[in-house]
């Protein structure tokens, strides 16, 4: 695994890339490999992950964004699992990640015990503290804290008969103050490089829950890492009037961390920066984007659809208004004009084990990746920027 990655890593250093989704699919591949786990906490995923785009970042030819280091390193607490992950209901062991997920917050625990129903999908294992609930889909997450019980939801699919036993093996650890950061990377301006456009997506999912399981987090968010890379690279080779961006977060799935630390601790001044422009879920696109901020900009939201009709992009830019559901909320707050773009349409796998390359279509992400460029050259011209920001 370690040679073929490696490989990899000389294919992206190569200067020969076109701009298009073979670029992408390499990049989701490499991602989404076992090697980086999921991009979590567990063998140490998420830090092969940084020196991973750390590395994109140099072999492109960015600039640290503080001058010194790619890295904005910051620290959070985080539950993780990283051994046994061993459930059985009724004496039939099930697959973990397929047919049940701990829940985040839980604890670990051993034993045995037996499932008294409370209600339609809820059962409880008193002498265990346990909780099994049914559900439709199994959706897993993060959390910073440790709960004095044991989570675990069970795919409906696979109950055949009354749940009536439990036998269970699960180890938790609870990182404290587990180190990482973001990456932050620049193309300076040649015009007027104190007026900033940032471009920026997660790098962190999920991890592993247990040492068999992981989530490969393709959709999310290799997919945003993928667009911002490929516009990263593009715009070395094609320096703006104004210093372009990139900003990798960690921490989002464990509640948006790197990006609020971000915004308490800009590397710029947020006053000069003219539109931040998040990409997180892009991998699909059949469907057209929605546009998360889109009410609260309306015409930035009216320049990107100038854009999108002068160059038939995609079928579709919807409008959202504001929301607080990925890294662009901290800036908005902020007072940063900003956007949060993701695709519409395709696979439907999300914090699940089946967010995976092979069913990720990235069948828009050449129109999305000129859209965007579009999006950007459009701000740029605009003569207003900078009078009228919220």
């Amino acid at each position: 695994m370690k040679l073929r990655l490696t490989l990899l890593f000389f294919f992206f250093a190569g200067a020969a890339f076109a701009q298009d989704s073979l670029f992408a699919r390499r990049l989701v591949d490499t991602l989404t490999s076992p090697y980086f786990w999921g991009r979590g906490y567990t063998h140490d995923g998420m830090g092969k992950a940084a020196d991973f785009i750390s590395g994109q970042f140099k072999t492109y030819g960015l600039q640290p964004l503080d001058g010194k280091d790619f890295m904005q390193p910051f620290t959070f607490n985080a539950n993780t699992f990283p051994g046994s992950m061993d459930v059985a209901i009724n004496g039939t062991s099930l697959v973990p990640g397929k047919d049940f997920i701990i829940g985040p917050e839980s604890r670990g625990v051993k034993g045995d015990g037996k499932l008294v129903q409370t209600d339609s999908i809820h059962f409880i294992d008193r002498k265990n503290r346990i909780v099994v609930t049914m559900q439709d889909k199994l959706t897993w997450s993060v959390e910073q804290g440790v709960a004095d019980y044991t989570a675990i939801d069970l795919l409906k699919s696979v109950v055949k008969e009354q749940l009536s036993s439990i036998s269970i093996n699960v180890e938790n650890k609870l990182f404290e103050n587990f180190k990482t950061g973001n990456i932050c990377g620049m193309v300076r301006g040649t015009v007027k490089p104190d007026s900033f456009i940032v471009m920026t997506a997660h790098y962190d999912h999920l991890g592993g829950m247990g040492d068999k399981t992981y989530f490969p987090g393709a959709n999310d968010n290799a997919s945003g890492i993928s667009q911002l890379l490929s516009l990263a690279r593009y715009y070395v080779q094609h320096p703006q009037p104004y210093s372009m961006v990139f900003i990798c977060f960690s921490g989002e799935e464990a509640g948006l961390l790197g990006s609020k630390y971000f915004s308490e601790n800009p590397l710029i001044p947020l006053s000069n920066v003219r539109f931040l422009l998040n990409m997180d879920i892009v991998g699909t696109g059949e469907e057209g984007i929605t546009v998360v901020n889109a009410t609260v900009y309306p015409k930035e939201f009216a320049m990107l659809k100038q854009a999108n009709d002068a160059g038939h992009y995609l079928v579709k830019v919807a409008s959202r208004g504001k929301a607080a559901n990925s890294d662009h909320y901290w800036f908005t707050e902020k007072g940063v004009p900003a956007f949060y773009i993701y695709t519409m349409g395709g696979i439907k796998a999300y914090h699940d084990v089946y967010d995976i390359s092979k069913t990720l279509p990235l069948n828009e992400y050449n129109h999305l990746f000129r859209l965007i460029v579009a999006f950007n050259t459009a701000l740029m011209k605009d003569n207003t920027a900078f009078a009228n920001k919220n």
